[in-house]
């Protein structure tokens, strides 16, 4: 697998959403770095932050998506239900010393981009008229930006 390239069309216009997108991208391309320096420690360790952080990007987004209002909310939450459990399959897989790796990045590749493409940019333009109209009542920042100081910087 070759490393993965951010493409335009993955924007979904909601500039920390984008930003996270672009970190799980950045971290699947180190798993493949990782992968090549053939340290399984240094592997794992790649895989749990990946995880982690996804878990966090997840909790976020169906977060903003709720504050929005989004109707099919529940439905998107269940999709990364869903993952969350495939990946965490691949995890107990890894730690039990079977070598999914190349699985792992092929399944989050396709996975990522195609989520991103069609249930990402789904919520995207309500998310955003939310966060427009959000950010115009609390100029100063507020809750939005101290959530993402918190949780991602």
């Amino acid at each position: 697998m070759a490393l993965l390239i951010w493409q335009d069309d993955l924007n979904t216009g909601i500039e920390v959403i984008d930003d996270q997108h672009r970190r799980i991208v950045s971290m699947i391309n180190q798993l493949h770095q990782a992968q090549s320096g053939a340290s399984a420690l240094l592997v794992a360790d790649v895989i749990d932050e990946l995880v982690d952080y996804t878990l966090s990007h997840f909790a976020f987004e169906e977060e903003l998506m709720e504050e929005a209002g989004y109707p099919f909310c529940a439905a998107h939450k269940r999709v990364h239900e869903v993952f969350t459990k495939r990946v965490a399959e691949y995890r107990m897989r890894f730690q039990a010393g079977e070598d999914v790796v190349d699985e792992l990045k092929s399944m989050l590749s396709r996975w990522l981009f195609n989520h991103i493409r069609n249930d990402d940019k789904a919520y995207s333009e309500q998310v955003r008229r939310h966060l427009d109209r959000f950010t115009r009542e609390h100029q100063d920042g507020g809750w939005l930006s101290r959530t993402v100081r918190r949780l991602f910087h």
